[in-house]
């Protein structure tokens, strides 16, 4: 029974994913969803990305937390379109939420959507919410054997942010078993390393994102002319 009812959400969250892929494509607009365990760094990532890239591109953000304020207050500084999703337990975003939130944005003004997800490495990767890329956000004080432990969504992330890589000498982490597990679940993933909170790493993040909604813009314009 258990089995049944979970595939029946899981099938009408993948039909409301499909409807949102349908909006974000129609809008132009590209929609990255960061996944990470709590404290690996998101809300830096995203303190250090937002000023950056918004010389080029108009952001929005959709901030997930099961309780509080806390992240979506420390984002509110740079006067962005933002929607602040409390899940009140619930240890992921679904497309549900997630196009509610859509349908209070200004999705004709807007070029990148980053939705920072419930602290969670499983739930989240579980629910399709219809976005162009999975991030993983790892950081090296949880240790080097999480894409063995939480395979799914190392297995369907385009990206890895390996953050904290200062403390690598202090912390138990390993670079290269990281790197073997990584390659044997997906084999072709970039890994970028990061400091967020120094900046090392960033303008790589950036040239990969650059990058990523050049390909989404490419790939809409074929389908059109097809």
């Amino acid at each position: 029974m258990d089995y049944k009812v979970m595939k029946k959400v899981l099938e009408a969250n993948e039909f409301l994913a499909g409807d949102i892929r349908r909006l974000l494509a129609e809008k132009k607009t590209v929609m990255f969803n960061l996944i990470s365990s709590p404290g690996s760094g998101k809300t830096t990532i995203l303190e250090k990305t937002i000023p950056l890239l918004s010389s080029k591109y108009k952001i929005g953000i959709i901030e997930g937390d099961v309780e509080t304020e806390r992240d979506a207050q420390r984002l509110q500084r740079f006067d962005l379109p933002m929607v602040l999703i409390n899940t009140h337990g619930a240890c992921h975003l679904d497309s549900e939420t997630v196009l509610s939130a859509l349908q209070e944005m200004p999705l004709d003004d807007l070029d990148i959507i980053f939705v920072e997800n419930v602290g969670n490495l499983v739930c989240p990767a579980e629910f399709d919410i219809g976005e162009n890329g999975k991030i993983a956000v790892l950081s090296t004080p949880e240790g080097d054997d999480k894409p063995q432990k939480y395979p799914l969504l190392f297995r369907e992330c385009k990206l890895v942010l390996l953050n904290k890589i200062d403390l690598l000498s202090v912390v138990n982490f390993s670079l290269s078993d990281f790197c073997e597990d990584l390659s044997t679940l997906n084999g072709s993933i970039p890994i970028l390393e990061m400091a967020a909170t120094s900046g090392m790493g960033v303008d790589e993040w950036l040239q990969w994102i650059e990058q990523a909604v050049q390909e989404e813009r490419e790939a809409w314009l074929q389908e059109t002319n097809c």
